[in-house]
């Protein structure tokens, strides 16, 4: 550093042509200068014009947050950057939906997750994610995952934390309603002794003892076993008649995943209905008008009188016929209004 007149100073700095690009541009500058000194190769030349790229996105993105976004889409092209309703980043594959987003913030988000929002917009759990997009996850303390998650999420996370849910829920669900429809048959047999869960346990107890008390009971629910020879044998009345009690069970909408509901009929809650235990598929409800049940009545020691409790709960799919007019934006509108009174859409042919 020299002084100049006035007492200015003046800075004199002497380089060679690889110490101005290190200078000025970084390591990276100065290697594409060597490359193109020598006969660089394909693999050199794409990989100077990639970090070419780079320095043209510098000097023309907005901001520090901006440059590196970019980067990140530029060097990970087979993952999505999402941010979170607080701004945090979240990585995710290529091709995952908000279930996935869910199950990355926390297992119990996504056993909770009902619906999510992508940009402030309601949108289905199963649209995939694009890069730079805010997901805000819907919980509810009733949402629970369902075996059609299983078709759109990607991630290992979320597709294991799925099928746990779904076993050991569908394992409790079993066992429950297994109960119910031993003890139904045994007061059927009994009618002058009540069924206690004590006294249950101890009759399965002793009459399998190389058999779990669950297990059994898994298996009356799964249609594996028909709880009539179940209460039968529990009972000393082997070879008794297989007749199903007539009076009617009651169905609350809370029985889990053994209980089905068939889609030949769409049975929805007020509709008089029957049941039908269907190995290894449980209890399917069918409407009493249903078609398929004319074929069903061939084994009438299935067939299970059902009706509808007075409080019942879940959601039940239906099958809607809509007529409007032809204009941009009317599914959208139909979406909104749908959503806007609970309803979801699952399909739309």
């Amino acid at each position: 550093v020299l002084k100049g007149m006035h007492g200015v100073p003046i800075e004199i700095q002497i380089r060679t042509r690889d110490m101005e690009d290190m200078a000025n541009n970084g390591i990276a500058a100065h290697w594409l200068y060597k490359s193109q000194q020598d006969n660089a190769n394909i693999p050199q030349m794409r990989a100077r014009e990639w970090v070419q790229g780079l320095l043209e996105m510098q000097q023309t993105a907005g901001n520090s947050l901006e440059f590196i976004e970019s980067v990140k889409v530029d060097l990970f092209p087979d993952e999505v950057y999402v941010f979170t309703p607080k701004g945090a980043i979240m990585e995710l594959p290529k091709g995952a939906c908000a279930v996935d987003f869910a199950y990355a913030v926390h297992s119990d988000v996504g056993n909770r997750c009902v619906a999510c929002r992508i940009n402030n917009q309601l949108a289905p759990l199963s649209e995939p994610l694009e890069s730079g997009v805010t997901v805000e996850i819907v919980t509810s303390p009733a949402g629970r995952p369902t075996p059609s998650w299983l078709n759109f999420a990607v991630t290992a996370r979320a597709r294991s934390q799925i099928r746990h849910f779904l076993k050991q829920q569908q394992r409790e669900d079993s066992v429950e309603l297994g109960r119910k429809l031993l003890e139904k048959a045994l007061t059927t047999l009994q009618s002058d002794d009540a069924v206690t869960t004590e006294s249950l346990e101890a009759l399965i107890s002793a009459h399998y003892p190389n058999s779990a008390y669950d297990d059994i009971l898994t298996d009356i629910a799964l249609g594996n076993q028909l709880p009539q020879v179940v209460a039968a044998n529990l009972l000393g009345q082997a070879g008794a008649s297989l007749e199903n009690d007539q009076s009617a069970m009651e169905i609350k909408g809370t029985e889990g995943y053994v209980l089905v509901y068939a889609k030949c009929c769409c049975p929805l809650p007020g509709d008089p209905i029957e049941g039908f235990l269907s190995p290894d598929r449980g209890l399917v409800v069918h409407r009493e008008n249903c078609r398929n049940l004319s074929d069903l009545r061939e084994q009438p020691e299935r067939l299970m009188p059902l009706r509808w409790d007075d409080q019942i709960e879940g959601t039940y799919p239906v099958a809607i016929r809509i007529e409007m007019a032809n204009q941009r934006g009317m599914i959208a509108t139909l979406a909104t209004k749908l959503s806007a009174i609970g309803l979801n859409i699952e399909r739309i042919s």
